[in-house]
């Protein structure tokens, strides 16, 4: 097993304190897989959580970078939902408005197939460029005329791109070395003051204050809190701006820009900072606890036979199936992203079906895997006719 340095090694010097251990993970959960056998025998690794008290942050230090590996095959949008439109639409207007965003040139990190970066250059009249190794060329950008894509990393080699406003979303998580990265993204800026930066995580808050369990997954080896969000961008000689929570506490942003000599720390409670440590301590009983909660509810449904699918093949669902495996009998994922349909769940096997196979199938429970989508869902199951027992994960 492979050691990391912790990502904040640099600028951390606090002894790292042990949380959780799960072994043998799929490394990978938003890759998707043809057949069945595939989705079996996908590459794991453990993930052993450490926690470092004085910035607040969450890693996996038996994450092994070697283990990674983004191609076309990786699938991780959201943007076919209509209530993630809805917060996508919402938080592009909201930048745009905070920012003068008009007629100025955008550049989106980890840009995906550009669902936001295309939000931005619409409600804004802008210009903009996304950096993806994943990127698919599907033909169906032809009108974008706007928008363009780089099937790359973003890197110093891209720095004569002009960028008013870089935005990164769900990109920073999968970084073991935030450091480098980020004066990569300095250096590419220049001297351009100006220049704000925008960046969304998943928050680790909601991890483990609200028990978001089904969110811890190897391909993120940092869990940022907004303490350590801010840590990690003033260390990197950033300017905060503004730190939210958002889509139900699941999402902590960061605003900023290049720090100056006036440059102030952004203010945080020191209570609610030391309530956290506190809840960290508590967490891997509270794990236990909820994964026992599951099994009791899970066993009694597969020992009568119940027909039981999960919505959303996404990363909580593939956490979900994987650790319930021995005591679930689900065969079907549900999921509304096309690209997803007639794939298989990495590591646990389930086959991902769109929700039309519902109407056929009529499952007697469906769990969904995210709760901000339980109206979204439970309208498209009575317009499917299907009159099943919900759960929410």
């Amino acid at each position: 097993m492979t050691l990391i340095n912790h990502p904040f090694a640099q600028i951390s010097t606090a002894v790292p304190q042990a949380v959780l251990e799960m072994n043998q993970v799929p490394v990978l959960c938003n890759v998707l897989w043809p057949t069945q056998a595939g989705a079996l025998s996908a590459a794991r690794g453990d993930m052993h959580l450490s926690f470092l008290p004085d910035c607040g942050h969450v890693y996996n230090r038996a994450f092994d970078p070697a283990l990674m590996t983004y191609t076309e095959s990786y699938e991780n949008s959201l943007h076919f939902s209509a209530r993630f439109q809805q917060y996508a639409e919402a938080l592009a207007a909201q930048l745009i408005e905070t920012y003068d965003l008009h007629d100025k040139d955008i550049v989106e990190i980890g840009s995906g197939q550009g669902d936001f970066l295309k939000m931005l250059c619409r409600q804004g009249n802008n210009r903009g460029v996304g950096f993806d190794p994943a990127y698919v060329d599907e033909g169906d950008d032809a009108g974008e005329t706007a928008v363009s894509f780089v099937q790359a990393y973003y890197s110093e080699a891209f720095s004569d791109y002009p960028a008013d406003f870089i935005c990164c979303r769900h990109v920073l998580e999968h970084i073991d070395a935030p450091l480098p990265f980020l004066q990569t993204v300095r250096n590419a800026i220049g001297g351009r003051q100006d220049t704000v930066l925008f960046f969304e995580v998943p928050n680790v808050l909601f991890t483990v204050q609200q028990l978001g369990i089904w969110d811890l997954i190897y391909e993120h080896v940092s869990y940022y809190s907004p303490y350590s969000l801010v840590y990690l961008f003033e260390q990197s000689g950033f300017q905060v701006l503004a730190v939210n929570e958002s889509f139900g506490g699941q999402f902590v942003t960061i605003e900023v820009k290049l720090g100056g000599e006036t440059a102030v720390s952004y203010p945080f409670s020191q209570t609610e900072k030391e309530k956290f440590s506190l809840d960290i301590a508590n967490f891997a009983d509270n794990f236990h606890q909820k994964v026992a909660y599951w099994q009791s509810i899970l066993q009694p449904l597969a020992q009568e036979n119940k027909r039981v699918v999960i919505w959303g093949s996404g990363s909580k669902g593939v956490t979900f199936v994987n650790t319930m495996a021995k005591d679930a009998n689900i065969t079907y994922a549900v999921d509304i992203n096309p690209r997803k349909q007639g794939m298989f769940v990495a590591g646990s096997g389930q086959e991902i079906v769109s929700p039309e196979f519902l109407r056929s199938y009529q499952p007697d429970v469906v769990i969904i895997m995210n709760r901000n989508y339980e109206t979204e869902i439970s309208q498209t199951l009575q317009q499917l006719g299907v009159d099943a027992a919900i759960l929410i994960a």
